[in-house]
């Protein structure tokens, strides 16, 4: 969807900074062919000019015509603090293939950089490349990546670096930034404009309600409730929910310090410098919900064209009320199928949380755990159960083994046909540090191999892949504390 919103309050045009000796880093057939971008016999475009474009170095290939590149101002909270005006200071909106916005992150500097120099570097590049075509292959809603091209040219971030720009598409990069924006100038003309078109370009089922704006915000609070149980099910820890870096379609957006859990800590936190531990796994649900009565606040004004303030207020807060219950019901569902229980029973919730309570205390690896726990059968006898030497406190665990069978022995499917499923919902391969940190650095000797073969590993996360099974185990001891920051 072009982004038609137009005028120096929410965009300035923005024409990419060329970069010397290009070069492909990774690239998503997949991706390609959503946008029907041919591709030859090597994986790459067929047109060697896409380099270029991808590169930021020119706007047309092909019948292609990228001829209003911009950049997109939006406000919002970081950390949970007013940051007022932010926008995007290193990503550029080249324009819309097949209903598709697509943007270059890290290709030179925009009106909204500030103080920063509009480039990302190929360690970051690499890792939201990786990790945005891995959660689509979860089954997770997210931005896609089509590509990095890389660069010698240098950047400074806390060493020196080499550029590159990783180009990714979406439907729209609309953010709950954008409404808290135009909230706080206090420009309802704008506000109503932004709301009207996600109404008719992305939640139609609005349009004919009675209350279309307050809809919208219980559709958008409703998918981000859902995305962060999906996140939750697999461990995945986004690192930077500041508002600004949320979907208003209920995507995953903006990687940037991310991590998967590797043993489960309940209170992780991946992006070292979170020193409040704000962004930590177990915090995400809450913080989504904080972001939720953001976009409530920027979308009262809305409410106010047809409703008296305090009636606009209320129903916003009932609205927002929802979100806990949509995100529970997500959540018990998303590990209950990883638990392999189809129906609902009293006591499961119960079970779910000893569980996660055992796996912190004894630091067992989260997907591994549950990936494993498939193998189990209905008759299994304790003592069958390789995985309780996973844990410290053995008598607790055996008692939660014990009653997990027990609940088994309720369900009506068999062994191999729970199993099967089983496996579909509990991934193999997740994109650990350690293997990121690995493909990084034969990257930046001009060896793109690793990258590839992660790619081509996490494209298929639930598949056995018996040759490559040594990318499913957990990092080693020396590798398990890889820190990761918020600069690209």
């Amino acid at each position: 969807m072009p982004f038609t919103l137009r005028g120096d309050d929410v965009c300035q045009a923005t024409p990419p900074t060329p970069l010397p000796n290009l070069y492909w880093v990774a690239f998503s057939p997949a991706v390609a062919k959503l946008i029907d971008l041919e591709i030859g016999n090597d994986g790459l475009p067929k047109d060697p000019e896409w380099l270029e474009v991808l590169g930021g170095n020119q706007l047309n290939v092909g019948a292609h015509r990228f001829s209003n590149p911009i950049s997109t101002a939006y406000s919002g909270h970081q950390f949970g603090t007013w940051a007022g005006q932010l926008g995007d200071g290193r990503a550029i909106l080249l324009g819309d293939i097949n209903h598709l916005e697509l943007q270059l992150k890290g290709a030179g500097r925009t009106h909204y950089s500030r103080m920063g120099d509009g480039r990302a570097v190929l360690r970051s590049s690499i890792r939201e490349f990786l990790c945005s075509e891995a959660m689509h292959a979860l089954g997770i809603p997210t931005s896609r990546a089509l590509s990095v091209v890389g660069s010698k040219q240098a950047v400074r971030r806390e060493t020196m670096e080499t550029a590159a720009v990783c180009s990714r598409i979406a439907p729209s990069f609309i953010r709950i930034g954008h409404f808290e924006h135009f909230a706080s100038l206090q420009n309802i003309v704008r506000l109503k404009e932004l709301a009207d078109l996600l109404i008719s370009e992305f939640y139609p089922e609005c349009v004919s309600t009675q209350d279309p704006y307050l809809n919208l915000f219980k559709e958008i609070s409703a998918r981000n409730a859902k995305l962060v149980a999906q996140w939750q099910s697999v461990g995945f820890c986004h690192g930077v929910l500041n508002s600004d870096n949320i979907s208003a379609l209920g995507l995953t957006i903006d990687y940037g310090p991310f991590g998967f859990l590797d043993h489960f800590e309940i209170d992780h936190i991946c992006n070292h410098s979170d020193h409040g531990g704000r962004y930590a796994y177990h915090r995400q649900p809450q913080i989504m919900h904080w972001n939720m009565a953001c976009l409530a606040s920027a979308m009262l004004p809305l409410l106010e064209l047809e409703h008296s303030a305090e009636e606009s207020q209320d129903l916003l807060r009932s609205a927002l009320e929802e979100f806990p219950l949509i995100y529970a019901k997500e959540w018990q569902q998303a590990f209950r199928l990883k638990l392999g229980l189809q129906s609902e029973q009293d006591g499961d919730i119960e079970l779910i949380e000893r569980l996660l309570q055992a796996m912190h205390d004894s630091k067992v690896d989260f997907t591994n755990f549950f990936r494993n726990l498939s193998n189990l059968k209905k008759e299994s006898k304790l003592t069958e159960i390789l995985q309780r030497d996973e844990f410290v406190d053995r008598e607790h665990i055996d008692q939660w083994f014990a009653d997990y069978i027990n609940r088994l022995q309720s369900e009506t499917k068999s062994d191999d046909d729970r199993k099967k499923l089983m496996d579909a919902v509990n991934p193999k391969y997740i994109l650990r540090n350690h293997l990121a940190q690995a493909a990084i650095e034969k990257a930046q000797q001009d060896d793109f191999s690793e990258v590839d073969v992660l790619f081509r590993i996490l494209s298929k996360p639930f598949d056995e892949q018996l040759a490559l099974h040594h990318y499913s185990k957990p990092p080693p001891l020396d590798l398990q504390r890889v820190a990761v920051s918020c600069s690209s």
